[in-house]
This record gives C-alpha cells, sequence and structure tokens, in this order.
C-alpha cells in the first residue's frame, strides 16, 4: 500500500471518528433538552394544580369584592394600593351604644385599618360628595379667581352660604371655604359652573376624577350631594378621598378652620363662615377635618381626622345616630393604643 493511500485512509477515518462524536454529542444535548421541558412542564403542572387546589391567595376577612377593587387601585392617590384595606397589626376593640351602618377608623398616613364596621357597604354620601368637587376644584383653579355668582346658585336647595350676590364676581377661595364648613351647596354650584361651564359637565370631572384614583364603589350625580340616587361611596374610598384632601395644602388648611371672616362683595363687607364639623366645634384635641353631610337616604355622615403627636388618625362614619359621639370614642380608642 503506497505512503498516499495510507494517509487518505487516515484522513477518513479521523473524519468518521470526528462526524460521530457530533452525533453523540447531538443525542446528548437532545436527550438534555428533552429532560429540561419535562421538568419544566412538571413545574408548571404542579402550581397549576396547587392554584387549583387552593385558590387564588386574596384576602377574605375584609369588604366584598366591590370594596377590594375600590381600595386595591389607590394608587394613583395614596401611592399604597392597600390604602383603606390593610388591617392594623393590633385592631381597636370600641362599644358603640348607638347604629352606624358603615364604618372605620384608619391611619392617615398609612391607609392601616384600626377598627371597622361592615367597610364594604356601598350606600348615600349627602355632603361628604364636597370632598371631590374640592378637589376638582383646586386641581383647576386658583385662589385669586373670581367665581361669577349665577341665578343658578342663588336657587339652590339644602344647605348654602346663603349670601352670595348675584351677577357680582366673588373669590374662589372664599367660595372653597363655603363649600367645606357650613357645606355650602350654593358655593358647589357656582365652583362648577366656574371650573366646568355647567354643572353636569362638572360632575363628570369628578366621576372622572373617581376613575384616576381607583374609588371603584363610587360614582357622583351631583356637585354637593343633595341628589341621593346615583350619588354613592364606601368607607375605604372615603378613606381614600380624606387622605387626599388631608394632604392638599390648600384643603387641609380650610377643612381644619373653626371659623374665619372673609372679605366678601355683600354690603357688611364681609363674610362670617362656622365650621359644621362637630368635633372642631366641641374643640376635640388634634381635630384638623374634614366633612360632615346629612341627608334622609344617607342620614348622618362624618369623616373625621386628627392628630396627637406622631399619630394621625381618621374616621369614616355612615348613616351614624351620633356621629360625634362615636368618633371620639374611636380616635380616644385609636390614640390609646401603642399601634396607631
Amino acid at each position: 500500500m503506497s505512503e498516499r493511500l495510507v494517509l487518505l485512509q487516515e484522513g477518513r477515518a479521523r473524519r468518521a471518528a470526528s462526524e460521530a462524536r457530533a452525533r453523540k454529542a447531538r443525542r446528548q444535548r437532545r436527550i438534555r433538552y428533552g429532560l429540561l421541558a419535562l421538568a419544566v412542564g412538571a413545574l408548571a403542572l404542579l402550581v397549576f394544580m396547587v392554584q387549583g387546589a387552593s385558590g387564588p391567595a386574596t384576602r377574605t376577612t375584609r369588604p366584598p369584592a366591590r370594596g377590594h377593587e375600590a381600595a386595591g387601585a389607590v394608587k394613583a392617590a395614596t401611592g399604597r394600593a392597600d390604602y383603606g384595606i390593610t388591617l392594623a397589626k393590633v385592631r381597636v376593640r370600641v362599644s358603640l351604644n348607638n347604629g352606624v351602618t358603615s364604618g372605620m377608623l384608619f391611619d392617615v398616613r398609612t391607609g392601616k385599618v384600626l377598627w371597622d364596621r361592615n367597610p364594604g357597604a356601598v350606600v348615600p354620601i349627602a355632603s361628604l360628595t364636597k370632598m371631590m368637587t374640592a378637589l376638582v376644584v383646586v386641581d383647576h383653579g386658583r385662589p385669586d379667581e373670581r367665581v361669577l355668582i349665577t341665578r343658578a346658585a342663588t336657587h339652590f336647595s339644602g344647605s348654602g352660604v346663603g349670601l352670595l350676590p348675584l351677577h357680582k364676581r366673588v373669590s374662589l377661595e372664599a367660595l372653597l371655604y363655603g363649600l367645606l364648613l357650613p357645606s355650602g351647596n350654593d358655593a358647589a354650584i357656582a365652583l362648577a359652573q366656574h371650573v366646568a361651564g355647567n354643572q353636569a359637565r362638572f360632575v363628570e370631572m369628578m366621576n372622572a376624577r373617581a376613575k384616576e384614583m381607583g374609588l371603584r364603589c363610587t360614582h357622583f350625580t351631583s356637585v354637593s350631594g343633595i341628589i341621593d340616587q346615583g350619588n354613592y361611596s364606601c368607607a375605604p374610598d372615603l378613606a381614600v378621598l380624606a387622605h387626599a384632601v388631608l394632604t392638599q395644602r390648600r384643603l387641609a388648611r380650610i377643612v381644619a378652620t373653626r371659623n374665619i371672616v372673609l372679605r366678601f362683595p355683600i354690603k357688611s363687607g364681609h363674610l362670617w363662615l362656622y365650621n359644621n364639623n362637630p368635633l372642631l366645634r366641641l374643640g376635640y384635641p388634634g381635630a384638623d377635618g374634614v366633612k360632615t353631610g346629612y341627608t334622609v337616604a344617607a342620614g348622618a355622615c362624618l369623616v373625621a381626622a386628627a392628630r396627637r403627636g406622631r399619630k394621625w388618625l381618621g374616621v369614616v362614619l355612615l348613616h351614624s345616630d351620633d356621629p360625634p359621639d362615636q368618633a371620639m370614642k374611636l380616635f380616644d380608642a385609636g390614640f390609646a393604643t401603642r399601634a396607631a
């Protein structure tokens, strides 16, 4: 056999051995990939079976679905998706002698709930509506703007400032005081017309803002809350609204005011306004807001807040037989616990 033939045969043998090794490596890779795919599939099946057996990780000790959705989507308003939902580690025990359809005691800063009663109830909210009215106005109006008082504003029903001068322009900030202290329905109408042109468009803005804030059990049909039908909310949503008002500097200053004298284009030149908030009127220590409400359908309603030292607590009471007494009992219990 010639030397050339020997070299040729050796080359063919090396190529054949190399191809055999390559085929073997490909088979081994296919086997490894197949085993990995089987392992991943088995793990996915196991996860699916566990979820099917135990259900999704949801809270079952809090409000029904609508209440969960309401407070679970409030990230835009509070930066916390669980505001008004998560229970505090230490709960407050309070015996309320009088009735209340729905209520909540919560930490204003964190939204942690220290006490609640039927928080998922969706009910009429009367003039608590004006918290949203004020938020929308502040979003779209400067304090120094002048608001025209129309005939619609002077032909109101329910509570009002009562001294708005027809066809004159008054300070937007003065009307905000009139909206939030004596709960002026006339001020609500004037502000809504100024911001949106008419009340219907302003109500649309209120509902749009509620959607942005994730208030899923809240809906508005009135700029003042005088209309009960279709105008409703729940305790977690109202806690979020209270937080928004209390952390808005202009509104926080207004709702904490017990009484004020404002320059106003009327005969005396001044307007005296007094806050309807019973805790401010009674001088409850640390009280700093927020809003009262009443209609026959809604009953007496109160959203209140108070500070003592580092503690800042809020109360929501809906259709209450005695809002001041219940609020003070809840605050007293809340401030007494270390968990607040």
